[in-house]
């Protein structure tokens, strides 16, 4: 069976109408994506609405781990919606059947969870926490990382996207390099499991850096906007450590990294790391606009009431599909599908990164993975330029990707947790045909 099928240039007549009609009426300030315009979609095939088929490398952005349209999210919804829309801050069964079966998943040491509406909220909340519970107000984050657009999560954040241009950031974030074993001019990722070079500059930038108010540190257990770079084995553990030690409290950002996405439920089994606070958005919802930040009893016992909300936080048809979702990847072994698919994946690119010129990088874990594209593999000099052909000639054969990066480079490799053996190798060879008409 074919599942990816185009017929004829894109974008096809129906999608150039509707991006001239769009772009006429609301602001083209988002990323380049592939010149179509979605119509349906199911488990991982995207219709457009001239008829075309793609299969989707990108979940929108790590958000449908359990597929495309799920019916048994849909109907969901559809009961959900019948019912009641919007509560605000009363409780309602299904906020409460989310947050129990939230909780049920989450490690043993966390007590509650708050539920928000996205990833940039969770962020915010986490920095509240931090700085209520610690009565400091430093944050230590990384470059290249990415929180959100909000004020404070773009703050926190290690990109110039969301800051430049916009006067001063919130003030009290001291940021450090994130460790990158592809482009690891210092050194920090080949002294493990101690990581003493890397945490003797660590001390250095504090001790320079803090006026003596470090309240905690927030990071991603691998950094997707950045260019999916995942740290050396057992630095983010020691990072923990680390921080504890100063008093400081850890939270992970798992927003795009949670449900099975890594190979583990969250990315912290990989290392059995114990956050304090957490936060967790995207496939959450799979979709439903809905988030979460989680943190240990004695982390949460630093509010009163009335501290922390949110308007359409825990709204019923959000907390709808949160018991449901969970319930899908568990009786559909999508966490398993993820370990076994991605290793499948990965090893089936590395093989075709050594037969392209371009290819310099393929790094991951389950089925999250980034392809970095450079000009020369022994220089390593970034190739932005082949980004966005790349991402027109894939939709052209029938697949959808997108680019991350700080230097723009890297494509992304995020199908739904749901992708088949047979799918995946039909998307694969998608791949490779478009990588074959790349040249600089």
């Amino acid at each position: 069976m074919t599942y990816a099928k185009v017929t004829g240039k894109l974008p096809g007549p129906r999608s150039r109408q509707l991006l001239e009609e769009w772009h006429r009426c609301e602001a083209d300030v988002t990323g380049y994506q592939a010149q179509i315009v979605w119509d349906k979609a199911e488990g991982c095939i995207v219709t457009d609405v001239d008829g075309n088929t793609y299969i989707d490398w990108t979940s929108g952005v790590l958000v449908t781990n359990v597929g495309h349209s799920h019916p048994r999210m849909i109907r969901a919804v559809q009961e959900s919606v019948t019912r009641l829309i919007n509560n605000y801050e009363s409780p309602t069964p299904y906020r409460v059947e989310a947050a129990k079966a939230l909780m049920a998943v989450m490690p043993r040491h966390f007590g509650k969870c708050f539920f928000l509406s996205t990833g940039a909220e969770a962020t915010e909340a986490a920095l509240r926490l931090m700085k209520r519970k610690t009565g400091r107000y430093e944050i230590l984050s990384f470059e290249g990382a990415f929180h959100g657009r909000t004020m404070g999560s773009a703050s926190v954040g290690g990109l110039a996207g969301p800051k430049k241009g916009y006067g001063p950031a919130v003030p009290g974030i001291l940021r450090a390099a994130y460790p990158n074993p592809y482009r690891d001019e210092m050194g920090f990722c080949s002294d493990g499991p101690g990581f003493r070079k890397y945490f003797r500059y660590l001390e250095d930038l504090v001790n320079a850096n803090s006026t003596g108010s470090l309240a905690g540190v927030i990071v991603e257990p691998y950094q997707g906007a950045g260019g999916f770079i995942f740290p050396p084995a057992g630095w983010l553990k020691r990072l923990e450590e680390w921080a504890h030690a100063r008093g400081m409290l850890f939270t992970l950002d798992e927003v795009q990294s949670l449900y099975g996405r890594t190979g583990r439920m969250f990315a912290m089994d990989h290392e059995s790391l114990q956050p304090d606070v957490v936060t967790l958005g995207k496939a959450i919802g799979c979709g439903i606009p809905v988030s979460a930040v989680v943190a240990t009893d004695e982390v949460f016992s630093c509010l009163s009431k009335g501290e922390l909300s949110s308007t359409l936080g825990g709204n019923p048809v959000s907390s709808s599909v949160v018991p449901v979702i969970l319930e899908i990847m568990k009786e559909e072994q999508l966490v398993e599908n993820s370990a076994a698919m991605g290793a499948y994946m990965k090893k089936r690119l590395v093989e075709i990164a050594a037969r392209s010129p371009y290819l310099g990088d393929v790094r991951g874990m389950g089925l999250v993975m980034g392809l970095e594209f450079v000009k020369d593999k022994a220089t390593k000099e970034p190739a932005k330029e082949l980004i966005k052909p790349f991402i027109d000639a894939c939709a052209c054969h029938g697949l959808l990707v997108g680019s991350v990066g700080m230097y723009g480079n890297v494509i992304r490799v995020a199908p739904p947790l749901v992708i088949t053996r047979e799918i995946a190798d039909e998307s694969l060879a998608c791949m490779e045909k478009a990588l074959a008409t790349l040249h600089l």
